[in-house]
């Protein structure tokens, strides 16, 4: 009795997994294969006559949209632009430089009355508009209300999420999606390698406390403050910016008042003591080297990120090597395989 009444338990565990990967009948697990331009045109198609705008001339001008070389998600927007005056609306919205941000995801993209192919693929549409505005908050709200095995081209979903969490410092879940972006991601194009991986090693520089982060922080109030976006949240990271500010400024008076190779105290009217000769002044300006970094890879090492890129391809196989070995010190296989793949490829192409 007992073993049947645990694999009653364990059947409906399983159960409810397999009822969570078959939300909205369509299963996202396994490969993240994209679709092939054939298939994707049968599915906008279907979608199309099911939208009751299946008529020969709007069927027409869909035909003419495949017929495009472009990529699949550009190609299923203008199709749900052509078959929804909403989804033409909010896409036409989107990319409306002179209008507001957005400060919501739209109601359209949440809407379960709608089909998941529909929707999903043009929240994908929509999120990377809205990164190319720098509206990173709610590009990764539309993304997040999906899966990447829902939309035709699952390396561009993760792409796109990987580029806004990134952007908002959300440091755990970019590095999660650019893993199984560069992991699972099947036939993964050249330009999301490269600029993935690029993102992987900034991601590995940065520190919780240092100037880099309080550099990151300023970046990101700049881009609110750009997009009209002054209110509570931009005044709480003003106000962290600021506090971390004087933190540093008092640990750097600190070390002065307490380093230096003599040692000895400040003399009579601010001057040093003779044990003081050669000691740093807390008056003259800090160099590169100087800055703190919490004794690990930090803000500094990006310009000697941005040095080794450049000069690649004139170091010789052992400067390579060790080069690579520091950068990749504390990464994990797998991150450390996408790193070694992407100087690999700039070797190759500095030939």
């Amino acid at each position: 009795m007992k073993r049947s009444f645990k694999f009653t338990v364990s059947a409906l565990v399983l159960f409810a997994s397999f009822r969570l990967v078959f939300a909205d009948n369509e299963p996202y697990f396994g490969s993240l294969d994209a679709m092939t331009p054939a298939a994707a045109k049968a599915k906008a198609e279907a979608w199309l006559k099911e939208t009751a705008k299946a008529d020969p001339q709007t069927m027409a001008k869909a035909a003419e949209i495949w017929k495009q070389d472009r990529p699949l998600t550009d190609l299923l927007a203008e199709t749900f632009a052509l078959g929804n005056d909403a989804a033409a609306k909010l896409l036409a919205s989107a990319r409306d430089t002179s209008a507001p941000a957005p400060t919501k995801v739209p109601e359209l993209l949440k809407d379960p009355a709608q089909p998941l192919f529909f929707r999903a693929n043009l929240a994908l549409a929509y999120a990377r508009t809205l990164s190319q505005r720098r509206v990173f908050e709610e590009q990764l709200a539309a993304l997040r209300l999906f899966q990447p095995e829902q939309v035709a081209d699952p390396a561009a979903f993760l792409f796109q999420r990987a580029v806004a969490e990134h952007a908002l410092l959300q440091k755990d879940e970019a590095l999660r999606t650019i893993s199984r972006l560069l992991d699972d991601t099947a036939a993964l194009p050249q330009r999301y390698k490269s600029l993935s991986t690029l993102m992987l090693i900034d991601i590995y520089t940065w520190k919780d406390k240092d100037l880099g982060a309080v550099a990151r922080k300023m970046e990101n109030i700049e881009r609110r403050l750009d997009l009209a976006r002054g209110g509570p949240e931009t005044q709480k990271q003003q106000k962290e910016v600021i506090f971390r500010l004087d933190e540093l400024i008092k640990e750097l008076e600190n070390k002065a008042k307490g380093g230096g190779s003599g040692g000895g105290p400040p003399g009579p009217g601010g001057g040093k003591q003779p044990g003081n000769v050669g000691g740093p002044d807390p008056s003259a300006p800090l160099q590169d080297s100087q800055l703190p970094t919490n004794g690990g890879p930090g803000y500094v090492e990006q310009a000697k990120f941005k040095r080794l890129v450049e000069n690649w391809g004139n170091l010789p196989q052992r400067d390579r090597t060790q080069a690579l070995q520091e950068l990749t010190q504390g990464m994990s296989t797998s991150h450390r395989e996408a790193v070694e793949n992407y100087f690999r490829n700039l070797a190759a192409a500095s030939k």
